[in-house]
């Protein structure tokens, strides 16, 4: 099982000197690309969930493809 921990700056050593003496737990710092990625993909997720509930107007697909 992969967990993404959000964790504030001033009390992320300590989580991963703890997490790291778990012998069945292997942690790996997410890059600042995979990062970014991550929070776009929520935002995304975010924004279909707006729409679904009327919230949020989308954008048929169809106009999206004819901007481009």
């Amino acid at each position: 099982m992969k967990i993404i921990l959000d964790i504030k700056d001033e009390k992320s050593a300590f989580i991963m000197e703890l997490l790291r003496n778990f012998s069945f737990v292997k942690t790996e710092p997410l890059s600042t690309h995979k990062e970014s990625v991550i929070k776009g993909i929520k935002k995304g997720v975010a924004e279909v969930n707006l729409i679904n509930e009327g919230k949020l107007k989308g954008i048929p697909a169809r106009d999206l493809l004819n901007e481009l």
